[in-house]
């Protein structure tokens, strides 16, 4: 057995005697031949990453002779995200929120459409500022280099994650042998990943939610009767904002048995079922809280656009919907709406 670090196999909410050792030695067999290891990495040729970028993020922690930083993403990401992206490093049981786990491909903090990945530079924007009210940090003092060297590794891990899924999905469920499916593997469980990724770097503005201009807010009138439309569309029934974030935008709502996407699997219907679920996991199940705006802490960013594609767009991974039009459809709120909404909520953070 070699000792240097290896990826655990995702089997989180699986009982462990259900994947036989031929299995899993199938299935990690695969996804090196694919990836490589964490000190050693590998893209397929559908992967639309930087693969020198990611050996710099890769590896243990260094440096060479010029003094460029190597092993960037177990220097500052491993205790808290896992050696594999599972959100389940060292620190992670300590932290509320859990860190992200990478390997669904799924991203809250985006400027992105529903359903569609982030940008790079959602994922840069997240990686310089930090999430507030978390104990992501702020990693400003990082060069450019390498920001986009642990953002192509985030990617990394996210493509290798739903490929994974795939995986355990056609081998353990479905019986199927890996030796004999590597055309449809290819394409149907790496490419579509490899894909999600290639059209957002490829055409990032055919993604990217652009808000319209705001409406008039240069006086004290405008500004009033903006935050008063916002007001009577937060309390509208249509918009079902109330229902988590309560009527005072306390996050007090009647909506309480609230979980995201990383949790929800972990909810049984009777305590006891939650509980043997839960045992699967490495971590204890989280319930998730609706933000309180009068606390003024905005995890996604403050700024009045980034506030909108929240509204707009929902937030991917909870229970927080889509309010604006998409897909031909009208949606709860027009954009200006929308805006209205926002200036409403930020009113109620900046008392």
């Amino acid at each position: 057995m070699s000792d240097q670090p290896q990826f655990q196999l995702n089997l989180q909410g699986r009982d462990p005697s259900s994947v036989s050792p031929s299995q899993q030695q199938a299935l990690a067999e695969t996804l090196t031949n694919l990836f490589g290891t964490p000190d050693a990495p590998r893209l397929p040729a559908s992967a639309p990453f930087d693969l020198n970028l990611i050996r710099q993020a890769a590896g243990p922690i260094g440096g060479d002779a010029t003094g460029r930083q190597e092993g960037l993403y177990r220097r500052y990401c491993v205790g808290c995200h896992g050696m594999s992206g599972d959100g389940a490093g060292p620190s992670a049981s300590l932290l509320d929120p859990y860190p992200r786990d990478f390997r669904n491909g799924v991203f809250k903090w985006k400027s992105t459409i529903a359903g569609a990945k982030p940008t790079h530079e959602d994922l840069v924007r997240t990686l310089q500022r930090g999430v507030p009210g978390t104990a992501m940090p702020s990693f400003l003092q990082l060069s450019d280099e390498e920001i986009d060297a642990l953002v192509e590794y985030v990617e990394y891990l996210s493509i290798r994650g739903e490929t994974e899924r795939y995986l355990i999905v056609l081998v353990v469920d479905e019986d199927e042998p890996l030796s004999q499916n590597e055309d449809h593997l290819l394409e149907e469980g790496l490419d579509p990943a490899a894909q999600s990724w290639q059209v957002i770097q490829q055409d990032p503005q055919r993604y990217v939610i652009h808000p319209p201009p705001e409406p008039p807010m240069a006086t004290d009138e405008q500004r009033a009767s903006s935050i008063a439309l916002g007001d009577k569309l937060f309390h509208n029934k249509n918009a079902q904002c109330v229902k988590c974030h309560g009527p005072d935008g306390r996050g007090d709502g009647t909506e309480t048995e609230l979980y995201d996407d990383w949790n929800k699997p972990k909810k049984g219907t009777t305590p006891q079922q939650t509980r043997q679920l839960a045992a699967r996991f490495a971590l204890p199940i989280e319930r998730l809280r609706p933000r309180n705006f009068h606390e003024g802490v905005f995890r996604g960013g403050d700024a009045p656009s980034q506030v909108f594609c929240r509204i707009d767009a929902g937030i991917a991974g909870t229970p927080m919907p889509a309010a604006g039009p998409a897909g031909g459809t009208q949606g709860v709120l027009t954009p200006e709406q929308i805006w209205h909404v926002v200036h409403y909520i930020q009113s109620l953070a900046n008392e």
